[in-house]
């Protein structure tokens, strides 16, 4: 029999990451990384065949420590997928609500979960990823202490749900971006509604960004995300991060990538996929 294809996720089992991986590629074993670099180098290296990285999230933003690692990673981006998060409270087997004191879980989730949480009179406390906090209280019983986690998690580590999607607000979704070392990887098929992603950094002239992004307007090109972040910590360096409609094959958008290079002294496509159907609903 053979082996199955690997898919890397930076958090513990558990995670929201590994519920993605599950629910968009469940023939890939997912292969739970610490951090985000370790995650990329495991689709580097070839020890898994791709990455599943989340990028931003509608409540919270852009994911801290991503956009700079995409494009010394080495990796392109072959799809995006928009997962909606739900936060389940658990707790150790046999253990009811009213026992529950404080809710653990990373910031971020706490934070998504705060009406919810004030509602159920529970304390918070800070744990730096949503399963490990599950994973820590499976390992450690205290039937005062419920952990804000994924249902994958519960199911994972043996724990009860005690209250389920008690996120503040049921539009939370997170993108992820799929990624694969692959360096030929194939573009979507023409007719097919498809993002290009791509950084560049403009030339230290008057004028440098607008002149920059003048193509994207002259040649009819939808840009939908324009971010900018420092490059190896120098303030004189701004990097941007872009996405916009089409594929760098279509003409409009190979002259406009093309005009790009002249108020730009560094350009580097990421990758070409199609658009997940999520952005347009209905």
């Amino acid at each position: 029999m053979t082996a199955p294809q690997k898919i890397a996720f930076q958090g513990e089992l558990g995670a929201n990451s590994h519920e993605a991986c599950q629910t968009y590629f469940p023939t890939y074993e997912p292969v739970p990384c610490l951090t985000f670099e370790e995650a990329f180098e495991a689709v580097k290296s070839g020890a898994c065949a791709l990455g599943m990285i989340p990028v931003e999230n509608s409540i919270a933003g852009r994911v801290a420590d991503v956009h700079h690692l995409l494009p010394s990673s080495g990796l392109r981006i072959i799809g995006e997928k928009f997962k909606p998060i739900r936060f389940h409270l658990m707790a150790n087997k046999g253990v009811t609500l009213d026992q529950v004191k404080t809710a653990v879980s990373m910031p971020i989730a706490l934070s998504q979960c705060r009406q919810s949480l004030k509602r159920l009179g529970l304390r918070t406390e800070a744990a730096g990823d949503t399963a490990g906090a599950a994973k820590a209280l499976s390992e450690n019983p205290d039937p005062t202490k419920a952990a804000v986690s994924p249902a994958l998690a519960a199911q994972i580590y043996g724990l009860d749900i005690l209250a389920s999607n008690i996120e503040d607000t049921h539009n939370n979704t997170t993108r992820f971006l799929v990624m694969t070392a692959e360096k030929d990887a194939a573009p979507p098929p023409e007719g097919v509604p498809s993002v290009t992603s791509f950084v560049f950094r403009v030339r230290n002239m008057p004028a440098a960004l607008y002149k920059a992004l003048g193509g994207f307007a002259t040649n009819g090109v939808n840009l939908t995300k324009l971010e900018s972040y420092m490059e190896g910590g120098a303030f004189a360096a701004t990097m941007f991060y872009a996405e916009v409609d089409g594929r760098p094959q279509d003409p409009p958008l190979a002259r406009a990538l093309e005009e790009l290079t002249f108020f730009a002294d560094h350009v580097e496509v990421l990758g070409a996929y199609p658009a997940d159907p999520f952005r347009t609903p209905g």
